[in-house]
């Protein structure tokens, strides 16, 4: 099964780093889903759940006030403001 590379920030501490099946994110126009192979693009976050899965389990989860993602290839990175 392919996978993400997750990178999960905030100014001060890296929050997670490592794979994840597919990566919800609470995008500023709607919620989304990033899968391996998903298009690149950058995303404004609204306050919400950054949730990462992993072998049909959370992974990691964060709630946030606001972030900017950025995919690329398989690797998503979201900074985040918590």
């Amino acid at each position: 099964m392919k996978t993400l590379t997750a990178t999960i920030l905030t100014a001060d501490a890296c929050l997670y780093d490592g794979p994840a099946a597919a990566a919800f994110l609470p995008g500023l126009v709607s919620p989304f889903e990033v899968l391996p192979g998903h298009a690149p693009l950058i995303s404004v976050l609204e306050p919400g759940a950054v949730r990462l899965v992993l072998d049909g389990k959370d992974a990691f989860s964060v709630r946030i006030r606001s972030g900017v993602a950025r995919v690329s290839g398989d690797k998503v990175t979201v900074c985040v403001e918590i």
